[in-house]
C-alpha cells in the first residue's frame, strides 16, 4: 500500500494548526505564546509520533516489510503510535516493554494489545541492553525477522519528518517566532528540528530524570544523517522532570487541570504538561526577554490524559 493511500489519510490534518493563548501572566510578561497542535494530526498515530514514523512507514513499504519490533515503557507514545501503525497498514508488530507486566493494563498498552501488537515484557536490566547485538540477536532468535525501530521512533528516517514542523511554522507564522520549545523523551523529534537547519531558538524540556543521555542522542542522531548541525541555538532543560518518566505530583496535576480549562487545551501529565509547566515557570521567572514570541509543541499523548 502506498503511503497515499494509507486508509485513514482523510483523517489527517495538515498543517496542524496554531493557537495562540492569552493569560495575565503573557501579558504581564509581554510574551507571545502559541501551541502547536500536533495533537490534532491524527486520533491514533498523531503528535511527533507521526512525523517520526511517517518516512519509517515509506522505508517499511518499499522494503516489504511484514514485522516490526520497538522498545518502550509502559505509557509510551511511541508504542501506541506503532500498534496504530500494525493495524492500519497489515504490519505484525512486537512490542519491548520495559518492567513487569501489571493488571490491568494502562490505556496504551491495553490499546496495544487489542490492536494486535504482541507485548514482551523484560527487566529494567535487560531493557538497558536494548542497543546491544548480543541482546538483539536474542530477539530474533525468539521472534524471528524482523525490522527494528528504536525507541521513541527516534533515527535517521525520523528527522526529516520532524523537520517539516519548522517549514510549516514559517509558512504559518511567517517566520515571525523566536522560539520553539517541546518535550523531550529520547530527543529525535530536538533532533529532528535541529536537522531543519532552523536558526530558531530550540527549547527541550527533559520527561524524564538523568536524561544528560539526550545531548549524546541528539548528536548520534544527526552524525548518522545527511544533516550537519550548524545550529547551535538549542537547549534542554533537566529541572522539569518530577522525580522522573510517568512521575506526578499534586502541584503537576493542579497545574494541568488549570491549564485544560484556562486554554481548552487537554494536557497529560507524562509529556506536555511537564512541557507547558516548565514553560511557564521559565516565562514566570523572566528567562525569556519581554518581546519573545515563542511556539509550543502539543506532541500528543493524550491516550494518557486519564492516568
Amino acid at each position: 500500500m502506498n503511503l497515499l493511500e494509507f486508509p485513514e489519510a482523510t483523517n489527517l490534518v495538515f498543517p496542524s494548526p496554531i493557537q495562540l493563548l492569552n493569560s495575565p501572566l503573557l501579558d504581564a510578561k509581554k510574551i507571545k505564546l502559541y501551541v502547536k497542535r500536533e495533537d490534532l494530526i491524527h486520533p491514533i498515530i498523531g503528535g511527533n509520533k507521526w512525523r517520526k514514523l511517517k518516512y519509517n512507514i515509506i522505508e517499511l513499504q518499499r522494503s516489504k516489510a511484514k514485522t516490526i519490533l520497538s522498545f518502550g515503557g509502559a505509557y509510551s507514545n511511541h508504542i501506541y503510535a506503532l500498534a496504530g501503525v500494525g493495524q492500519l497498514f497489515g504490519l505484525n508488530t512486537i512490542g519491548i516493554i520495559r518492567g513487569e507486566s501489571c493488571e490491568p493494563l494502562n490505556p496504551t498498552l491495553a490499546y496495544a494489545k487489542k490492536v494486535g501488537m504482541q507485548l514482551h515484557y523484560v527487566s529494567r536490566k535487560d531493557y538497558r541492553l536494548k542497543e546491544t547485538s548480543k541482546f538483539i540477536e536474542s530477539l530474533k532468535s525468539q521472534f524471528g525477522e524482523f525490522t527494528l525501530i528504536p525507541e521513541g521512533g527516534s533515527n535517521e528516517l525520523a528527522l526529516p519528518g520532524c523537520a517539516e514542523i519548522i517549514e510549516e511554522l514559517d509558512a504559518q507564522l511567517s517566520g515571525q517566532y523566536d522560539t520553539v520549545c517541546l518535550p523531550c523523551g529520547t530527543a529525535g523529534t530536538l533532533a529532528g528540528l535541529i536537522s531543519s537547519g532552523t536558526k530558531k531558538n530550540l527549547l527541550g524540556i527533559a520527561v524524564l530524570k538523568g536524561a544528560k543521555f539526550l545531548h549524546e542522542n541528539i548528536n548520534h542522531l544527526l552524525s548518522e544523517s545527511e544533516f550537519v548541525d550548524k545550529n547551535k541555538s538549542w537547549k534542554i532543560n533537566l529541572n522539569y522532570h518530577f522525580d522522573g518518566y510517568a512521575k506526578k505530583t499534586p502541584e503537576l496535576m493542579r497545574f494541568i487541570s488549570n491549564f485544560n480549562q484556562e486554554f481548552n487545551i487537554n494536557i497529560e501529565r507524562i509529556y506536555s504538561g511537564k512541557m507547558f509547566y516548565g514553560l511557564f515557570d521559565l516565562i514566570k521567572n523572566d528567562f525569556f526577554e519581554q518581546g519573545t514570541t515563542i511556539v509550543a509543541l502539543h506532541t500528543g499523548g493524550m491516550q494518557n490524559e486519564d492516568i
